[in-house]
Parts: structure tokens; C-alpha cells; sequence
């Protein structure tokens, strides 16, 4: 007989000195002797008191102990803290640290309190580092402690969790809880018959808890847990074990196990026309063998029902961009409920729109703007229908809107005169019945519901058009906000009252008109998504009341990316997050609560930018020249010591002679006399009144009005501003010891000139600064500020992640229970020149384009080369495709993302319409949304009416369009020149089976 390994693990603290365990290393049952080890010196060791809890407590107690499978990495520790004392009153230094142990595969962390027996609170799972810092939190609701009626003083329950994600938090956002899983009927909550004590027939039998979360289920379904012992029915339904329902999506039920009982157990729902669903994954496990701790109640908390994923389709389109007949000129808040029904009609679960909040701040088309907020509470007037706005038009303001129809009917949206159009008619009615209005019950509910932001937007807009202009500073004494002056502005006594009621109105019937679309929309099951920008105008109703929340003297931006080579600068000053989480981010909250509204699912616009955004200084007008904030830069102490000293020729612009000449030819010296002055050596640099962006715009349009170069402005501006951004590093103008490496800076003349061992240096640095040193930092960031804003509303939170984007970025979107964004044609993964749609994560939103770049007919038409790589990598196919973006091309590449993992694939509506023929006479071009590369962009694309003809069908399957149906091939196939057809099919439990993608 071979001999046995055994160890002796013997215990150290005083309450259990000379106890020692020997246990056979090479048994099977080692990991289970262990663990009856841990049990027993948890329960030797357990010295918590009764003083330690708030609430005076009876001379009866229980033992409670916490059990959580959790794997960790070395120096972290899990610990349970809660609200009260005897786990920490929610101060996690103080709480309950746990004991690990392995258990099989698993590795189990326990620990053990002393609780009265009626105890109620609250808790939660952490994990820490050796001090106790917390390094991680489960997302969602806290956990609630309540003990089984019935147990006795000194008895021992067991509380087996499972650690909580957030993407387990998903089922209960409005999206999930109020739209897609809407019940006809509430459940009733079922209160189980009987004394749990009077089951416990025998001493060594245990009460066992079975808890399962479901959120979507039928009416007049039940669950039922199944498993290998008799008592769970020996997996038959007939015979297993009956839930009922407690509330809050949780199904429960108890049931008698014996002493080391093994069994193994699954969940199941059972429809009222007999249908079963039996939850996927692998079978659940539960060993009932504590002899040392002898436990009396065990609560299985088993998490979320495990069942395929939900799956569903929606459509984009800016709001602006709808039609209908009713609308004057543009998409109408009213229109939303044409566009939900026609998403039922074709299957579609959501309906996702660009930001509507008010954007008028310059009085002109810059507006359409729709990211640059005036007000991030007010609802843009744009889309205001004003024959709702009264049931009593007179007949002649009735034709005026009928011949302010006709004239607004054009191809594009004409963003001034529809403005001016609803403006003027909403004014003449609201003088007709503002007493009337302004008097009512359902008014006077809005104001006090929204005056803390109404009042300061109504004065606001009062004094734009007073000083004709939105920069604060030119409003004299009114610059500077403060509540007195306010009070005045909107006084009842003042002479303008009726126009600081007029903008009071027109919220009160813009509310009044959304959240009549919006509650339709949730009635007919569709998820209405909007769009949380992430930056306000610099000349906004925001910055003037809070302008220490912002960093005025900055600007927004994005690095160089797919979008633009030469990044991106949108304006917006940054925010100053120091101060705004003073009050816990109240701004931010109030802004999610506002949203919460109308919405039941938000994206949140470059969701990089709570990690970290790319800041530039406000003189600049391109986005080259940033840097990120917060970021760790590089000291001059760090660069002296790499030998890198000269700094005024790594940070000033690097301008040599020969570049003028070769830039600007015989005209050299002119352009360089009047924006420069030679420093020696045949070196220049630019003048004290032309060293920013600004000033070189400013000062090259006052010399092309005087007509002193032949060149044109545009041209000339960028060889400035190339020869301004010709830098290795920029000097930080708060600490002139600190630098940022200059982005791309291998592509400057700068840097190609330096010797050898200075580019060594500099490269090895730069990618340490842009992908390594901050990653700790930018995860630290994200964690205090995404979690107010998930927490502000119970809307569904999507992450628009497209861009550089760190590495601590889906870790920490995964941990918060954030949706990405995958659109193929920007692939996450570096080595792809396109996305592979069945690859995509379930926590993605997938999309063929998005608003910022060309629509999928456009892409797929303007570069030949990029079209036959992608035909030959995505189809398959080295025969040469099609020129033009037929249908068939739009099935294979819309079926790709109906038939991705992705929790949601939505389609713009413009490629929705490249299905069918008959809506793709338009120019493709036409159809983008916005030119990110273009900061003055016209956002103006309206649909065109079609015809509504069919498309031809073939003799293959079909799929509906419309009230019409249009040939599809059932499997996959090679496209060519058109003439092979391509399945388009609908695979998502989200989607009818029986309604396939429609479009107009």
C-alpha cells in the first residue's frame, strides 16, 4: 500500500491554541477537509458582540456567515461591509475581511459575524489591497440581510453569493424593466405557508434557500428549480421544486436537504401552454457537508437566471432629419410616434436619436450643431409642433403654417428660416393664450418641477437677444451671474416679462409633447434612446451660472484618429471635475435626471472623455497641439536625466530658412517678414501677435484684405499652422518644468533632426506618456465620475468608445456594466482594417456607420481599393465587386450585425434605405450627417419622400419591406457585380421571426 501525504495545519490564536487538523494532501476530499478546517476556525474565532450593532438587540443571536467565490490576484482581499457596525457602517477600513480558501476549481472567500436574530441591513462584497483601499465594488442594488423566520438563538446561516456585475444591472433599466420585459400584469408577491423551523424534521438535516433573479417572464409562467437529488425531482418538472415569487424579479423557495447531500441542480421556467426553459450553462453545485460549523439555514442568492442573451435591432435618424406631413420644415417630437410604429411594424426594439436639447447660440446655421448645448436641460424649440401648441388656431395663423409648409419643403432642412418660421407663430399664439396657459395646474407643476434650470435658461435667452450676442462678457453688469440679478431679470414688474414667459412656454410645450412621444414609444415596446453630449457651448446658459465647473481657458477636442488625421477641436471648454465633485456631481446628476425624462437608453458621447479628455489650450483652432487631462507629463528633472536639456528647441516651433523657401517659394521673405522674426542662424519664429492659431487667423485675414499675397488664405493658414505645430513637446503653461510629448511627433522635421540618442529617448517616452503611465490614473478617473452618472438614472448606458482608446477602457466598461460600440469599418483590434462582426462582444452596440462618418453606400463607393479588400476579406470573393452599393451588398453587410452577439444591433436609417433601389437615387453623399473634419459642418440631412415601390422579388426567401417583400437568398452566398443574391436573415430573439428589416 502506497504511502499517504499528509499535512498538519495547526492554529495560532489564543481561542484555539493546541487544535490542530491532519489532512491526506492526495485524497480527493482534501479540498473539502480543508474547508471544514476554515469553517471550524471561523467559528472558533468569531468575536464579534452585541454592542457593535446600532439598534438594541435581544439576548437571541445567530451566526451569519458570508460566502463568495471569487478569484483575486496577489495582495487582494474581499471583505463584506455594510450598514451596520459590526461590518463597518459603510466605512470599508473597517469592515469584515474574509478568509480564502480553495474548494475544487474554486477559490471561496468566508468570514463570520454575530447578528441578532431580527437583524435587517444592508451589505455589500469589496475587494481591497493590503490597506484596504478599494480596488474594486459589486454594481447594482445592496444586498439586503434578513434572516429566515424561524431561526433560533445560536443556529448558524450560511449566506452563499455570487459576486454582482454590472452587467447584471442591466434587466432592471428602464429600458429592460419599463419596455422590452413590460408586463400586461403585475406579480403578486407570494408568501410561503408555514414555519420554516417545523421543516427541520431531523438534526442533521438543513434548510436550503433557493434565490434566483428573473426579470423577463410571461404572464402565468412559473420557475422551478430541478436537480439530481428527490427532492428536486430527480430533473423531472413535475417533481421539482416550486418558486414563488418575493419581489423585485426574485423567485425563492425553501427546501430540506440532509447532511452531506451532493447534488447537483438548474433552474427552469415553465409556460402556461406547457412550454419548458431550462437555464444554459453547466449544472449548478451544492454539497451539504459543515459538519464543524453546523449550519441550520443556507441562502443560495444564485444571481441571474442564465438564458440566451436578449438580443434586438433599432433604427438611428436625428430627429431633424424625420419626415412627415405634419412637420413644418423638420422632424417634430410628435413625429417620434409615425417612427415607433413603423418600428413595430419591422421588428425594430429602439429608436436612437442625436441630441435635441437647445443649440442656439449664435441665432444662425451654425446652430444645427446639434452637440454644442446652450442649455443641457432645455429642449430645442426646432422641434416644437406648433399646431399643438393651442386646439383654438384662428384660421389665418392656420394658412400661414400651411404656406410656411409648403416653402420649408425642400430638400435639406433650412435650419434659419424654420427657426424664424415656429418662432414667429408660436409667438402670435402664445399671446392669444398665455394667461390661459401660464395659469393652468399641469404649467405651475413644470415650473416648480424645473425652475431651478427654466429661470436661468428663460433670462438667458432674454439677454442674447437683448445684447444680440451669447458672449457674456458683452452684457455689462449682467456678465457675471448671481440669483439677485436674476430675480430681477424674471421679475414679474419688468417690462420684458412676456418674453421670459414666452421661453417658459415653449419648454412647458416641448415637454408636453416629448414625453407624449416618449410614453408612447414605451407602450408600443420600443426603447426611445437619446444622446448625452459631452461638452456645452462656451457660451452657454451652464457656463454662466456655474463657470467654475469649467475650464474656461480651454478647449475639447479629440487626438488624431479615424475620423481626422489632424484631430479634432470642438470648442467646449473642459470641465473642472475637482470641483464638481464637491456636491457629489450635481450637475451631472441633475443632467441624467432631466434626460430620464424622456428616455429609457442614453449614449454617452465620447465616453474617453470621463477617463481622460484631450484638452487644448482656447487659442487654438485645430486639435493637433493637446494634451491629455488628467496625465502624469514628463518632468524636466525625468528628461535632464535621459540627456535631454535644450527645451526651447523641443517646445517652440522649429522653423528653418529652407522650410520657408520650400513652403513658400520666391515669396518667402513677405509671408516671413510679416508673421516672423529670424532669431540667428538662419532660424525663425513667430512674432508676439501672431504665436497662437488665433492670432494667425486673424492676422492672415487682415492681410488678405489688403490683398498682400497671391495665394489663397485657406492654403496659406495651413502651412502656419504646420510651421506652428512643428514641435516635439509641449510646455505646460502652469508649470514650465512639466512637458507632453506632441502627438505623432515622429512625423515632424522637428524630430527628424535631433541626433540619434535625443529620438531614442523621446520615442521610448512618448509611448510611455500616451499608452502606459497613465492607465492606473484614467481608470481612478473613470471610477469616481461613470459611476454618478449610472447611478443618476435607471436609463441603459451605452459607451460611444471609438477612437485611441486606453486599455483600462473596457475593463472598466465591462465592470460598470457599460455597451460599447463596434462599427466595423473602425476595428478595436489593431491588426483589422475591418471589424469582424461575429466576434463582437455581447456588451456591444453594433452598427454598419454611424453619424459621424459616411453612410454605408457612401463608404462602400468612394474608395475602389478598400471596397476589393473588403470583398475579398469579409465575402470571401476574389471576383471583383460591385461598383455601386446594391442591395444585395447591403443584405450581406446588414445580415452580418443582425446575426452578431451583440446586445443590440442598430442600423442608420440611411442604410437602411440602401435595400431597396428606388431610395438610393439621392447622391450617396448626400446622406452623411456630419463631416467631423469640417467644425463648421451644416447638419441638415432630411429623408426625401419615396414612392413606395416594390423592389422586385425573387424566387427566393423574403424578407418584408414595408407592407412589401423583397427576394433574399436563405444562406450566405458570394455578391458579384449584383448578381447573386445574399440572406439577410433575422436572428434575434428581440425580433420577431416572422418580421424581417423593413424600411420605408
Amino acid at each position: 500500500m502506497a504511502e499517504c501525504n499528509t499535512h498538519t495545519i495547526r492554529t495560532s490564536d489564543k481561542l484555539d491554541q493546541g487544535i490542530s487538523f491532519h489532512f491526506d494532501t492526495e485524497s480527493p476530499w482534501f479540498g473539502r477537509s480543508l474547508s471544514k478546517f476554515i469553517w471550524c476556525k471561523l467559528r472558533l474565532g468569531n468575536m464579534v458582540t452585541f454592542g457593535l450593532f446600532t439598534e438594541s438587540m435581544s439576548a437571541k443571536s445567530a451566526s451569519v456567515t458570508f460566502r463568495i467565490p471569487y478569484f483575486t490576484q496577489w495582495g487582494q482581499s474581499v471583505l463584506v461591509c455594510g450598514s451596520e457596525r459590526v461590518l463597518g457602517s459603510w466605512n470599508v477600513k473597517k469592515g469584515l475581511l474574509l478568509i480564502p480558501f480553495h474548494l475544487g476549481d474554486e477559490l471561496i472567500w468566508a468570514g463570520s459575524i454575530t447578528v441578532p436574530t431580527g437583524v435587517e441591513c444592508e451589505y455589500n462584497y469589496y475587494v481591497v489591497d493590503d490597506q484596504r483601499n478599494v480596488l474594486r465594488w459589486e454594481v447594482g442594488n445592496k444586498r439586503k440581510l434578513l434572516l429566515p423566520d424561524g431561526v433560533q438563538d445560536g443556529e448558524v446561516v450560511e449566506f452563499h453569493d455570487l459576486w454582482q456585475n454590472g452587467s447584471d444591472t442591466l434587466p432592471f433599466r428602464s429600458a429592460f424593466k419599463d419596455v422590452i420585459f413590460r408586463r400586461s400584469c403585475s406579480l403578486d408577491i407570494e408568501r410561503p405557508t408555514g414555519t420554516i423551523q417545523n421543516k427541520l424534521d431531523k438534526e442533521d438535516s438543513v434548510i436550503v434557500q433557493f434565490r434566483i433573479c428573473c426579470p423577463n417572464i410571461e404572464d402565468e409562467s412559473a420557475i422551478y428549480v430541478i436537480g439530481s437529488t428527490l427532492r428536486l425531482g430527480q430533473w423531472k418538472i413535475q417533481d421539482g421544486l416550486k418558486l414563488h415569487y418575493s419581489g423585485d424579479s426574485v423567485w425563492q423557495a425553501y427546501c430540506v436537504m440532509q447532511k452531506d447531500d451532493c447534488f447537483t441542480y438548474k433552474y427552469c421556467k415553465s409556460g402556461k401552454a406547457g412550454n419548458l426553459s431550462l437555464e444554459i450553462g453547466s449544472t449548478r453545485e451544492l454539497l451539504v457537508d459543515f459538519s464543524s460549523s453546523q449550519p441550520k439555514y443556507i441562502i443560495l442568492s444564485d444571481g441571474m437566471m442564465r438564458e440566451m442573451p436578449w438580443r434586438g435591432a433599432g433604427v438611428a435618424i436625428p430627429m431633424f432629419s424625420i419626415r412627415s406631413e405634419a412637420d413644418l420644415g423638420v422632424g417634430e417630437f410628435l413625429d417620434l410616434k409615425l417612427l415607433v410604429d413603423w418600428a413595430v411594424d419591422s421588428g425594430f426594439h429602439l429608436v436612437q436619436l442625436l441630441p435635441i436639447n437647445d443649440t442656439s447660440v449664435h441665432g444662425m446655421w451654425w446652430d444645427s450643431y446639434p452637440y454644442s448645448s446652450l442649455s443641457v436641460f432645455a429642449l430645442h424649440p426646432l422641434y416644437l409642433r406648433v399646431e399643438a401648441l393651442s386646439e383654438s388656431i384662428p384660421e389665418a395663423i392656420k394658412q400661414e403654417i400651411q404656406k410656411a409648409r409648403e416653402q420649408l419643403e425642400g430638400k435639406d432642412v433650412d435650419y434659419e428660416a424654420t427657426m424664424a418660421t415656429k418662432l414667429s407663430i408660436a409667438k402670435k399664439i402664445f399671446l392669444l393664450e398665455k394667461d390661459l396657459i401660464l395659469n393652468s395646474s399641469s404649467f405651475q407643476t413644470f415650473f416648480l418641477e424645473n425652475e431651478d434650470w427654466l429661470k436661468p435658461y428663460a433670462a438667458f435667452c432674454f439677454l442674447r437677444d437683448f445684447f444680440e450676442t451669447s458672449e457674456q462678457s458683452q452684457w455689462g453688469r449682467f456678465s457675471h451671474f448671481s440669483k439677485d440679478k436674476l430675480e430681477k431679470l424674471i421679475s414679474k414688474d419688468s417690462c420684458h416679462y412676456d418674453i421670459i414667459r414666452f421661453h417658459y412656454y415653449l419648454q412647458f410645450h416641448l415637454h408636453l409633447q416629448l414625453s407624449e412621444a416618449a410614453e408612447y414609444a414605451r407602450k408600443k415596446g420600443v426603447v426611445l434612446k437619446g444622446d448625452l453630449p459631452i461638452g456645452v457651448d462656451r457660451n452657454s446658459v451652464d457656463t454662466w451660472v456655474n463657470p467654475n465647473l469649467f475650464r474656461m481657458n480651454t478647449s475639447t477636442g479629440a487626438p488624431p484618429d479615424y475620423f481626422d488625421k489632424n484631430g479634432q477641436n470642438w470648442g467646449f471648454p473642459t470641465y473642472n471635475w475637482e470641483e464638481m465633485s464637491k456636491d457629489n456631481y450635481a450637475w451631472w446628476r441633475a443632467r441624467l435626471t432631466q434626460m430620464a425624462k424622456y428616455f429609457t437608453a442614453y449614449r454617452i458621447d465620447h465616453i474617453l472623455g470621463f477617463f481622460r479628455i484631450w484638452e487644448l489650450p482656447e487659442h487654438a483652432m485645430t486639435g493637433l497641439v493637446g494634451k491629455f487631462r488628467p496625465s502624469i507629463p514628463l518632468s524636466q528633472e525625468e528628461l535632464e536625466r535621459e540627456g535631454i536639456w535644450d527645451f526651447d528647441r523641443l517646445s517652440l516651433p522649429y522653423i528653418l530658412q529652407e522650410f520657408l523657401q520650400d513652403k513658400f517659394g520666391p515669396s518667402w521673405t513677405v509671408l516671413a517678414s510679416s508673421f516672423m522674426n529670424e532669431c540667428g542662424n538662419h532660424r525663425y519664429q513667430f512674432r508676439e501677435d501672431c504665436n497662437t492659431e488665433k492670432k494667425i487667423a486673424s492676422k492672415l485675414k487682415s492681410c488678405m484684405e489688403k490683398s498682400l499675397f497671391l495665394e489663397s488664405e485657406d492654403e496659406l493658414r495651413r502651412i502656419l499652422f504646420d510651421l506652428l505645430q512643428n514641435i516635439v513637446l509641449i510646455r505646460d503653461p502652469e508649470d514650465p518644468t512639466k512637458f507632453y510629448p506632441r502627438f505623432n511627433i515622429e512625423d515632424t522635421s522637428s524630430f527628424k533632426d535631433l541626433d540619434e540618442h535625443s529620438k531614442n529617448v523621446l520615442k521610448r517616452l512618448y509611448y510611455d506618456y500616451y499608452f502606459h503611465r497613465q492607465e492606473s490614473l484614467w481608470r481612478q478617473n473613470a471610477l469616481k465620475t461613470l459611476p454618478v452618472l449610472l447611478n443618476s438614472s435607471d436609463m441603459l448606458a451605452c459607451g460611444e468608445d471609438l477612437g485611441l482608446i486606453p486599455s483600462c477602457v473596457h475593463p472598466v466598461m465591462q465592470e460598470l456594466g457599460l455597451i460599447g460600440l463596434r462599427i466595423q469599418r473602425m476595428p478595436s483590434e489593431p491588426d483589422l482594417e475591418f471589424g469582424v462582426p461575429s466576434q463582437y462582444s455581447y456588451m456591444t452596440v453594433c452598427a454598419p456607420s454611424c453619424h459621424d462618418c459616411s453612410t454605408l453606400r457612401a463608404w462602400w463607393e468612394e474608395d475602389e481599393e478598400r471596397r476589393t479588400r473588403f470583398f475579398k476579406t469579409m465575402v470571401g470573393s476574389d471576383k471583383l465587386p460591385p461598383t455601386k452599393c446594391v442591395p444585395e451588398v447591403a443584405y450581406f453587410i446588414l445580415r452580418q450585425h443582425v446575426e452578431a452577439p451583440s446586445m443590440w444591433a442598430i442600423f442608420p436609417l440611411q442604410d437602411l434605405l440602401a435595400l431597396k433601389e428606388e431610395y438610393t437615387t439621392r447622391p450617396a453623399t448626400e446622406e452623411t450627417i456630419n463631416d467631423p473634419t469640417n467644425p463648421k459642418h451644416y447638419w441638415r440631412f432630411h429623408l426625401i419622400r419615396g414612392s413606395g415601390r416594390s423592389y422586385p422579388p425573387s424566387r427566393e426567401a423574403e424578407v418584408h419591406v414595408g407592407h412589401e417583400k423583397v427576394g433574399v437568398a436563405p444562406e450566405k452566398q458570394q455578391v458579384s457585380n449584383g448578381q447573386d443574391k445574399v440572406a439577410l436573415t433575422s436572428q434575434l430573439n428581440g425580433i420577431p421571426r416572422s418580421k424581417g428589416l423593413a424600411v420605408l
